[in-house]
Order: C-alpha cells, then sequence, then structure tokens
C-alpha cells in the first residue's frame, strides 16, 4: 500500500523552497489558473518574493539533525503502520517533494505488485489535495506494462476510529488546564471550488461538529476556522486569525488550537499556528494560545488507520 503525504522541502535553504514550491505551485489541481498567465508570475514575481520569507518559516520548525517535522512524522506514521500490517508492503510518498509517488513505486513495480491501495493522509478529500495525488498515482501506473489492481481512500473524515483518535488527543492534551475555547483550523481552499461541488468544506464541518460532539463542548466553547489563505480571491471563512482576534477583543484568555486535517505537524500547524497565530492572538489582547499537536505516529493513529487499510482491503480479486 501506498502512504501518501503533501510534501516538504529538502532543507531549509532557499534553493530547497524554491523548488519545493515551484513543483506545487505548478500542480494545476492547485493552481488552476491559465499557464500562459500564471507561470510568469509565478517565476517572476511570486517565488522571488515568497521563497525567502518561507525559507526563515521552514528554519524555525527544522528538527536538529532529522529534517522536516513533516517528513519525520510521517516516516514515522508509516514505520508503525508497517509493523502494525506485517502481511502489507507500506511504502510512503509525498506529492511534491522527496520521495516521490514514482520513486515510493518504482521497488512496488520491481517486485512484481499486484495490488495497490493508494491512501492520502488526507481526513478530508479535496480536488486540491486527494485528487492529485490520485492524478500522479495514474500518471505512473500508465507507464507500467500491467497495472496493478488499484484501490484508493477517498476520504475518511467521518471514520469512528480516526474521530476517537483526534478526540482522545486533544482531550489529553486539555485534561489539565483547558483553555476556554477550542478552535478547530482546517487548511482553506478556494470558495469557488466549493461552489462547483468540492465536498471539502462539508466534510471539515462534519468532522469539527463529530469531534466537539465526542468532547462534550458546548456551542459556545468551541469554533471551527480555515487558515493559510494564498492569493486575493475569495477563500473559505471564518479566517483562524480573525477568530483568534475577536476571541481576543472579547475578553477570551487563553485558547487551545487543534488542525484535526492535518495527520502530521508541519508548517502550517507549527510554524503557521503555534508562532504566528499565537503572537496574532496575543497582539489582539489574549493571554496564551495553545497548540494541540497533530496525531503524528501516535498509537491511536496507527490503529485508525490500519482499521481503514483492513476495510479497503477486503474482497480483491483473484
Amino acid at each position: 500500500m501506498l502512504l501518501v503525504n503533501l510534501g516538504t522541502p529538502s532543507a531549509a535553504s532557499t534553493r530547497a523552497v524554491r523548488h519545493f514550491l515551484g513543483q506545487f505551485l505548478h500542480d494545476r489541481r492547485v493552481v488552476d489558473i491559465s499557464p500562459w498567465l500564471w507561470f510568469p508570475l509565478l517565476h517572476g514575481l511570486i517565488l522571488p518574493l515568497r521563497v525567502p520569507r518561507v525559507a526563515r518559516r521552514y528554519a524555525h520548525i527544522w528538527m536538529a539533525g532529522r529534517g522536516s517535522p513533516l517528513r519525520v512524522h510521517s516516516e514515522e506514521l508509516a514505520a508503525a503502520l508497517a509493523q502494525a500490517l506485517p502481511e502489507r508492503r507500506v511504502a510512503l510518498a509525498m506529492r511534491y517533494g522527496q520521495p516521490s509517488i514514482a520513486a515510493a513505486l518504482r521497488p512496488l513495480r520491481e517486485a512484481g505488485l499486484r495490488r495497490l491501495l493508494v491512501l492520502p493522509l488526507y481526513p478530508q478529500y479535496s480536488t486540491t489535495t486527494s485528487e492529485s495525488v490520485f492524478d500522479a498515482v495514474a500518471a505512473d501506473l500508465s507507464a507500467w506494462p500491467q497495472r496493478p489492481q488499484l484501490r484508493l481512500v477517498h476520504d475518511y473524515h467521518d471514520d469512528a476510529g480516526w474521530l476517537d483518535a483526534v478526540t482522545q488527543r486533544i482531550a489529553a492534551q486539555r485534561a489539565a488546564a483547558p483553555g476556554e475555547r477550542l478552535l478547530l483550523s482546517f487548511h482553506g481552499i478556494p470558495e469557488r471550488l466549493i461552489d462547483a461541488g468540492d465536498p471539502y468544506q462539508r466534510q471539515c464541518e462534519a468532522s469539527a461538529k463529530a469531534i466537539a460532539a465526542r468532547l462534550q463542548l458546548a456551542p459556545d466553547q468551541w469554533a471551527i476556522a480555515y487558515q493559510s489563505r494564498f492569493g486575493r480571491e475569495r477563500w473559505l471563512g471564518p479566517a483562524t486569525m480573525d477568530v483568534l482576534r475577536d476571541w481576543a477583543r472579547q475578553g477570551i484568555r487563553r485558547v487551545d488550537v487543534a488542525c484535526p486535517g492535518f495527520a502530521a505537524d508541519c508548517l502550517e500547524t507549527l510554524e503557521e499556528i503555534a508562532i504566528q497565530n499565537a503572537e496574532t492572538f496575543t497582539a489582539a489582547g489574549g493571554a496564551s494560545l495553545r497548540y494541540l499537536p497533530a496525531l503524528n505516529a501516535d498509537a491511536a493513529h496507527v490503529r485508525a488507520l490500519a482499521g481503514i487499510i483492513h476495510r479497503h482491503d477486503a474482497g480483491w480479486a483473484e
């Protein structure tokens, strides 16, 4: 089976970040503007301006001697799943960066793989994420002399095992001293994609409501928001920063923020939430923002994904 996460630069350097962002922002699933308009803008303005800033942000979270948190946590998760599923061969790929999907599939092809289950580490489906993974897998398999049987995990936003794992993780981290409110922050996408039928917002809201219900939170004790806006068009809201500012101005002193859409901690959680958004909250009058880490390679996360894999792995044709 193939686990796929979004990806990461190979180093917290401008060169590595430029390569990573260039690959990411060339994906038509991510930016669907005409290449004739987009590529000159991307290479002439956006990358030169953004790369140095993004490289500095990565430097803040880079794990000394280990590398990118997303890659470290994803590798640990894949290794734990391989131990939990000894009868299966578990490979890890990144949609952007290394190990690429093609690189991860190569040894499976050489080993005569006959069945392939692809699990994008995105609990909520979006054309910008999950579908991009499916595109890349299909492109690689098109060059195989004989394609394996293929199954794709579309999403797992309402999987009971995953919801339980997220809830238990949040509850454990808040047990001693819970913040006054809990914010569940998901990565945003443009509103026009939702208007075109992308189920992402509906799935995020369903996940958030299920998590809040399991935590037995009253409506005024939690909220959902969307982060990481890129560009000028309208994105899903409310924006995470706006909610935090509003709470601070209402006199809320201590908040907890969890990001259930991220399977592994990364730039968007460790830097955007834990540093940038924490500064936004305190600047608006709040006292402290506590980021609650992602599931990463938590044992409950491994059990939940193993259960999802077992259910999708039944009934292969011989």
